[in-house]
Parts: structure tokens; sequence; C-alpha cells
């Protein structure tokens, strides 16, 4: 095992290259991720290294981008296509719902659309409106898709190769206020995998972070940071959290959050998206359908105001943060 210390925007940039080097048919594209690099500098040399054929850059038009990655995938390529912001992605909605999601369906398994939607999410970066959105739950909400969210650099290095190497279409969620946080990193070959092999699946199930007693607490994405914190705070009290990352959204793995729950009989969802129909609603029903007798409280949820992103001067007051997070636990515990 070859372990290094890398960025999270390093270990997709890693995932990418080596995805590319294993396969030929592995094309990036979208705004600016050849010559700049990308945004966030997540395609930095790539195209340097692979050439302007298989690292394109686009016109400003994300239904183009991923209409154009639709063809591609029909013809046996396995396109990852970058969206520039969260916000962005709209324009491409159509195509995503209406041909992505549907194709494999549509052609009773005739086509596969093996392709890689990427979108930087989230806020807490100090941008203007949809450049900090977190529209996740629209695209849970539509069969046919995977919804993924990374939160560390080793996770977005694997879940990136197995998104790719993947026969379904996968929208894949980096929280870019974390993309300069580093964290260990291991690229080599997982045991028992041998070059050519699909990437492990389970990189799309949910890890238990932290074990814990008290309090099952779960999230994905960028607030596993504050959750992480919370927990610190939380045992300096003498209280012990359970951390889950969902990481993958939908299908949502919600196994380990019920057998947590049976053990814990507490449980507190975070998400930075508005609360109303989300991502946190669906653990929140689910869980008291299933475990509904282990519970010795209520489900709560740190989340998102139910208004668009504000401006980002006032931005810390939307995002859960540590005392929102910490001020649920002590509301579940006092039950």
């Amino acid at each position: 095992m070859t372990t290094t210390t890398t960025t999270l925007a390093k270990a997709l940039n890693a995932g990418l290259r080596a995805a590319m080097e294993d396969d030929p048919r592995v094309i990036v594209m979208g705004e600016d991720v050849g010559r700049l690099g990308g945004v966030f500098r997540v395609t930095d040399g790539l195209q340097k290294d692979f050439g302007d054929h298989r690292v394109m850059d686009t016109p400003l038009a994300e239904s183009g981008i991923v209409g154009t990655a639709v063809g591609l995938a029909m013809r046996g390529y396995r396109p990852v296509a970058e969206i520039q912001f969260d916000g962005f992605v709209f324009p491409a909605f159509d195509q995503i719902s209406s041909q992505v999601a549907k194709i494999t369906y549509r052609t009773q398994g005739a086509w596969s659309m093996p392709m890689v939607i990427r979108i930087p999410f989230g806020g807490g970066i100090g941008a203007v409106e949809h450049h900090a959105e977190s529209p996740e739950s629209f695209f849970c909400h539509i069969g046919g898709l995977r919804v993924v969210a990374c939160s560390n650099p080793q996770d977005a290095y694997d879940m990136l190769r197995a998104a790719i190497a993947c026969d379904d279409p996968v929208i894949f969620f980096e929280p870019k206020r974390r993309y300069w946080e580093k964290g260990d990193l291991d690229t080599e070959l997982h045991p028992g995998r041998r070059p050519g092999d699909a990437w492990p699946p389970a990189c799309f199930t949910s890890a238990v972070r932290r074990a814990g007693t008290d309090v099952t607490v779960v999230s994905y994405g960028s607030s596993m940071p504050v959750l992480h914190a919370a927990a610190d705070a939380a045992q300096a009290e003498g209280r012990s959290l359970e951390l889950i990352d969902l990481r993958t959204l939908s299908p949502l793995d919600l196994d380990p959050v019920i057998e947590s729950v049976r053990r814990t009989g507490r449980l507190v969802v975070v998400s930075e998206a508005p609360r109303e129909s989300s991502i946190t609603s669906d653990i929140a029903a689910r869980v008291t359908e299933e475990a509904f007798y282990s519970l010795a409280a209520p489900v709560l949820r740190v989340a998102g105001y139910d208004t668009p992103y504000p401006p980002s001067r006032v931005e810390d007051e939307y995002l859960p943060d540590l005392d929102k997070v910490l001020h649920a636990v002590d509301r579940v515990l006092a039950y």
C-alpha cells in the first residue's frame, strides 16, 4: 500500500487520469476543462497529456455538453462531462431526465448509458447565485440515474473510478468548498483486483465514519467535516455520536443507518439542501417506517432554508454548522 496526502481536487484528477490510462474510451468534456484545467483545476494537465481529442473544451452550453455525451455513450465511449457549477446544470436537465436516465429502459437494455456527469455543488465559497446550490434532490427523484457525493480524497478517487467503470449513468456531486482540504489517498489496486477489472461497487454504499452509542448523525459531501467537529465537541461533554457518510444518494443505502438507529435510538440528518421534499425528508420517513419502535425521539433534520441561496455575506447563517448540529443533538437527547 502506497499512501500519500493530497487534496480532494487532486484525488479527482488522479482518478480521471488513471481511468483515461486504463481505457481509451474515457473522454473528458466541459467548459474550460482543457487548457485552463477547469475552474477548480480538477482536470489540470489532462489535455496536455491526452490531447484535445480526449479532453475537450466545449461551448458554454450545458445542454450541448450532455447531449454530445449521450451520443458518445451510445457509440461505446465512456464520457465524463463536467458541469462547471451546480446552478448551471438546469439547461441540461431535459437531456438528463429525458435521455440519459431513460435510454437503457427505453431500448430494453439494447443500449447502455455509461457516462458520468460531474457537478461541483454546495456553498461556503463566497460565490454569487447559481454558484452555490445543492440540487441533488432533483436527480434522486429521476429513475434510471445513480447519484453519489464524495466527501474526502480517498472516496473522491475510488468513487470516480467506480462511476466511470459503471454501465449506468452517474451524477457525481463534488463538494466544492472541500476541494482544497487534504486527506490520505491510496491509488494502488485493491486486493484481488487485476488491471481491467471493474472498480469495487462497494463505493456505492454508505460508510460508518465513526462509531458511537448515543446519537446517529447522517450526512454526505461537504457537511461531513462539520459532523466530525460535532462528534469531537460532543465527546468532550461525554456524549458519543455515530457518524454515517451516505456517499450514495440514489439509490440510498440505508441499511447501516437503520442498524445504527436500532442501537442508538436517535437520529439527526444533516444537509445543505433545503428541507422541503429533500433527501433528509426521505431518510426521516424511511427510518420511521423501518425502525419506529427503536426510536426514542423524533428524527431531527439540520438543513438549508427553503429559499434561494443567500448572498455570500450571510451564507454562514444558511449553512449547517457546528452549533446547529449540536443543538439538534441536544434536542434528541432531551426526549
